[in-house]
């Protein structure tokens, strides 16, 4: 019996609905998710009213700049950062009776039911529209390039990483490729660096930036991220021939995008994965030989190991190194003041170490078990994940408090700073361990490839996410207070009063930090002991 392609799309809807009514938090998500994407298709509008009423000319080199953004953000971004969609697997397919292009054509159909792919669609056509009031061939040409971009931007998404998720099974690997994403986002803020500094020496004029943004639109057209976006901008300008070469640019780029996929989907069909990576040999005990034989000492050196060896945590290792050095090129632009910029990284660098125990009971999956079997204290459980954060976190922030206002010269600033980094640290860890208790999600299982996104990941991280900001803003309020007025009295009139507001600012942010610490490891150490169970069973049956 023949499978028709829209089953796959009811599928699709069917586990959404599921997921949606197991799951509160996984409803707010999606309400938020359809607000955020709501928004980002009102800013598209905006932009094609732009073109309507303004400049055709430079929205349109606007709009292809913009478009192979999007088109490099949909093939690039599940690689580095979060993941596709893996509500329908390929791989879970393998046993079924079904052909590689009915599946091929099915999991298309599928991927049009989510909220990227609509706020994507219904973006690219509020672009297209700009065209309708110009010139009814150029906006039926803009048209066809939004059906080969919104292609272009799906099946590349799943094409590449349908075809890299065998790679990413091992654990080198997977470090490499993050490594090399990271390095990528670090280049950005020297470049920028130069070339703003280029700007100034140069005294780059408005028509000479018209000029360089026409010379850069027009090289993206030929590339196959900016040629479905060139078509109608070279109709316009009355350049059919490129226009025509455009699209057969993109027509090109989208069916070697499906045969990449096809060609990946019958690889995972007659190889499909294990799921498992191969098993490193242990070496002596490792962090279990320099922690104390306690429970908390035991889940303290679990949770050391995952940090150095699981790439889940070790990328947020990586934003720790990344934060300081885009800070500090950022700082540079400019003169003046700007360079207090570097200031702002201590907070953020904190914050970044505070939030990364949030989700880690999630994390375990099926190693929970051994917790729950054991039964370990609630208090050390809590601790213990705390512990290997803390002995880095606290004097990595104040190390770099130190830095940063050696580098700023503001050494007046420095007491209220290191009073709202430590407020953040440790208000922050205090909120983690309560909402690692309490509010789980669904996190990518250890040995999985990367490149997988379980369902409702995303949404339900942005809530709990989005609730544990609030909660760290009504604390921090305290100590951002005092350290805020600290540093504009030190501007308007400096003396004795800002080293007294500054103290006071370190005083209450390191009090405020370590009760929320307190309160948040013993709140979570009784919902875990309470929970522990359903805790349990909630982590192991996460999609």
């Amino acid at each position: 019996m023949t499978v028709p392609i829209s089953t796959f799309a009811r599928l699709k809807l069917t586990l959404l609905g599921n997921a949606l009514r197991r799951s509160i938090w996984q409803t707010i998500g999606f309400v938020f998710g359809v607000v955020y994407a709501a928004s980002m298709v009102l800013g598209a509008v905006a932009v094609a009213l732009w073109g309507n009423l303004g400049d055709v000319t430079t929205v349109a080199e606007v709009v292809v700049l913009i478009g192979a953004l999007v088109v490099a953000g949909w093939w690039l971004l599940p690689i580095f950062l979060y993941g596709v969609d893996a509500t329908l697997d390929p791989q879970r397919f393998a046993l079924y009776p079904l052909s590689r292009g009915r599946l091929l054509g099915g999991l298309t159909m599928a991927g049009l039911v989510s909220i990227p792919a609509i706020a994507t669609l219904f973006a690219l056509l509020a672009l297209a529209g700009m065209w309708a009031s110009r010139s009814l061939v150029v906006f039926l040409l803009a048209l066809l390039g939004v059906v080969l971009a919104f292609g272009i931007c799906l099946v590349g998404s799943r094409a590449l990483t349908t075809v890299l998720a065998p790679l990413m099974e091992g654990r080198r690997t997977r470090e490499a490729l993050t490594v090399v994403g990271f390095l990528a986002i670090l280049a950005i803020s020297p470049l920028l660096t130069v070339l703003t500094a280029h700007f100034e020496e140069t005294g780059l004029s408005p028509a000479a930036l018209r000029g360089l943004l026409d010379e850069i639109a027009t090289n993206a057209g030929w590339t196959p991220l900016g040629a479905p976006w060139g078509m109608a901008r070279s109709a316009y300008l009355g350049d059919w021939g490129t226009a025509g070469w455009q699209f057969l640019i993109a027509l090109a780029t989208l069916a070697a995008l499906f045969a990449l996929w096809a060609w990946g989907i019958g690889r995972v069909l007659t190889n499909p994965r294990t799921g498992s990576a191969k098993a490193e040999k242990a070496k002596g005990l490792g962090w279990f030989a320099r922690f104390p034989a306690t429970p908390t000492g035991a889940v303290a050196a679990r949770a050391a190991t995952y940090w150095f060896r699981d790439p889940r945590y070790s990328i947020s290792l990586l934003a720790v190194v990344s934060i300081p050095v885009i800070f500090f090129f950022a700082g540079r632009v400019g003169d003046g003041e700007i360079v207090s910029l570097m200031m702002l990284a201590p907070p953020l660098v904190a914050w970044v170490m505070g939030v990364s125990i949030a989700n880690d009971v999630a994390s375990d999956y099926t190693a929970f078990a051994l917790h729950v079997a054991v039964g370990v204290p609630g208090r050390a459980d809590r601790w213990g994940r705390l512990i290997p954060v803390a002995v880095v976190g606290l004097p990595l922030t104040v190390a770099l408090c130190v830095a940063a206002s050696w580098v700023t010269g503001h050494w007046a600033w420095l007491p209220a700073i290191l009073g709202v980094t430590l407020c953040i640290l440790g208000a922050s860890l205090g909120i983690g361990s309560a909402a690692s208790a309490r509010w789980l999600y669904p996190m990518v299982k250890p040995g999985e490839s990367p490149l997988k996104q379980p369902q409702g990941a995303a949404m339900a991280s942005m809530v709990s996410l989005g609730v544990q900001v609030g909660l760290l803003g009504l604390v921090l309020l305290p100590a951002v207070a005092l350290a805020i007025a600290s540093v504009v009295l030190s501007i308007v009139s400096p003396g004795a009063l800002v080293l007294t507001l500054g103290l006071a600012a370190l005083v209450v942010g390191a009090a405020v930090g370590l009760l929320v610490l307190i309160g948040g490891v013993r709140w979570g150490a009784r919902a875990l002991e309470r929970r522990a169970p359903e805790i349990l069973q909630q982590v192991t049956n996460f999609p």
